[in-house]
């Protein structure tokens, strides 16, 4: 195996000419080998030069998790710019912060693709005035000043949007050099993507990853859960997360194929993971093992050429763990821990340890990577066994946060990753995860950012102050919850408070309860927000209806 192989053209490049025609990726519907995907890949970055992206810009993928989603991405790194992935559940207020602050050069969406969800639309929302602009190829917007261009994939199109149709002569006039001279003279350690998570404060934050960071974890990746050419990888999670870009990568490396579905259906998943002879399954989050577990047809799914699977059965609820290894009893179940700034996996459970450690824990650090469990106040590692934060060392890291000088020195310390996680470490090496010293809620798996609703709530005429804190749900595992203390003389109800939010932040940020308070709990300067949560919690517990 090449190790050398550090960016992202060139590892697209290398799969397809050691492994033509093994299929790189499997949909419900359809797959593509290697070379077809190389061949795509050509096309759209012949089409990023025909809207003139050069080397080092930043390029924009609005698209749901699509064949067209990989395509795109490998098109950009062809055409030697970075990818910026676009969370396909942005509402316009996201689109256009992360447009502005990634300083977009171009965005590559698509239409239409399902009922309520139409990108054009929510680019037109995101993009005030784009339909003015005269020139589609020139455009000459406030918020998004370096954006020259969109660029609607398939027959579709918006004001002040291109189509493929309107750049196809000026393509298909670019020969292969062009592209060739742009694989080549990306170094690997140069931006490759910049990846948008939501922080402390209250806007996300985009992670600055190198093609050496995030391919070198793919193949530490692949190295621990012992991958060939002969695997298959499910990963049901979104094409715009890392916890698919590094699969991605791991796969590209060893010439797996990596398998996934437009969006999650347990019972389409469930027939793919057969079908396909699933022999990886990278599940991660209580949600979706949650729908496998419980559809009708999990029982009779055979599901025996899976060999690993990624189930996090220590942060699970209780009685995943018997139900899984009851129904994959040759599947070795393990444990992952991780975050963006990580270019994804941290840690995971080697195949060989013991079933208690992979059940109850989430594994050792990767190749490469040093953690350590640190005083919060005074930086001191502590001993196995204690509570304190987890920081990070290693080649995985991040470059920093695009644009935020102050956050990334926050976070990047001494050449260690200070991840805001409580976590320890016991006598074994391996990790597990506590809580947070982020003010951060983690919905279905997504990361939200509290300030980032509180802001949204506070721009309403009739609320005074609001506080945003997690509390748990049985699917989601965390959802917001908006404590509000009214504007005098103003009375706001909690419908008009969550129509304030549609449609302006996506609906996974909605709170999900709303309590109105007159005053707060306090410490000596700061509002007590595990008091809050404490005092909803012990509400919505009485409410229950009691069992037995």
């Amino acid at each position: 195996m090449d190790e050398s192989v550090n960016a992202f053209g060139r590892l697209l490049r290398r799969a397809a000419a050691l492994w033509p025609l093994r299929e790189a990726v499997i949909f419900p519907d359809r797959s593509e080998s290697f070379a077809g995907l190389h061949e795509r890949a050509m096309l759209r970055a012949r089409q990023l030069l025909a809207l003139g992206v050069q080397p080092g810009e930043h390029v924009g993928v609005l698209l749901s998790t699509s064949p067209e989603f990989l395509e795109v991405m490998f098109g950009i790194a062809y055409a030697g710019a970075v990818i910026v992935p676009i969370n396909a559940r942005y509402r316009g207020e996201e689109i256009s912060y992360l447009a502005g602050n990634a300083d977009l050069v171009s965005i590559v969406s698509t239409g239409q693709v399902a009922d309520g969800l139409n990108f054009v639309l929510r680019l037109g929302e995101g993009l005030p005035g784009i339909g003015e602009c005269r020139d589609a190829r020139a455009l000459t917007l406030a918020d998004a000043p370096r954006l020259r261009n969109v660029l609607i994939l398939g027959e579709g199109g918006g004001p002040g949007m291109l189509s493929e149709a309107d750049i196809a002569a000026d393509a298909a006039a670019l020969a292969d050099a062009a592209i060739t001279a742009r694989i080549e003279a990306v170094g690997d350690d140069d931006p490759a993507v910049i990846l948008y998570t939501s922080g402390t404060t209250s806007r996300p934050k985009g992670c600055v990853l190198s093609g050496r960071a995030i391919i070198g974890n793919g193949r530490s990746l692949a190295q621990s859960y012992r991958m060939s050419a002969q695997d298959r990888f499910w990963s049901p999670l979104p094409m715009f997360h890392i916890a698919a870009t590094l699969p991605i990568c791991a796969c590209l490396d060893v010439g797996a194929a990596y398998v996934t579905l437009g969006y999650f259906d347990a019972g389409v998943a469930l027939r793919q993971l057969q079908d396909a002879r699933v022999t990886v399954a990278y599940p991660c989050f209580v949600t979706i093992i949650g729908d496998l577990l419980d559809h009708p047809d999990f029982s009779g799914t055979d599901l025996s050429a899976v060999r690993v699977m990624n189930s996090n059965l220590a942060m699970q609820p209780p009685g995943f763990a018997a139900r899984l290894q009851q129904a994959m009893p040759r599947c070795v179940q393990v444990g992952t821990y991780g975050m963006s700034e990580a270019c994804g996996t941290v840690s995971t459970s080697p195949l060989d340890s013991p079933e208690a450690l992979r059940i109850s824990r989430l594994g050792s650090p990767l190749p490469g990577q040093e953690v350590r469990i640190v005083d919060p106040e005074t930086g001191a590692s502590l001993p196995a066994g204690q509570h304190g934060e987890v920081v990070v060392r290693g080649p995985n890291l991040m470059s920093g946060y695009y644009r935020d000088p102050e956050k990334t020195a926050q976070t990047l310390r001494d050449g260690w990753l200070h991840t805001g996680d409580i976590g320890s470490l016991d006598e074994h090496g391996t990790i597990m995860f506590h809580s947070r010293l982020k003010d951060m809620l983690k919905v279905g798996g997504e990361n939200v950012a509290a300030a980032e609703i509180e802001s949204l709530l506070q721009q309403h005429p009739g609320v005074k102050l609001a506080q945003v804190v997690g509390v748990a749900d049985p699917r989601l595992v965390e959802v917001p919850a908006a404590f509000i203390e009214r504007a005098p003389g103003v009375a706001a109800t909690e419908e008009e408070l969550l129509q304030w939010c549609r449609g302006k932040i996506a609906s996974f940020k909605i709170p999900r309860h709303v309590r109105f308070v007159q005053s707060w709990p306090m410490s000596t300067s700061k509002i007590q927000k595990f008091s809050l949560r404490k005092e909803l919690e012990a509400e919505l517990a009485s409410s229950e209806p009691a069992s037995g």
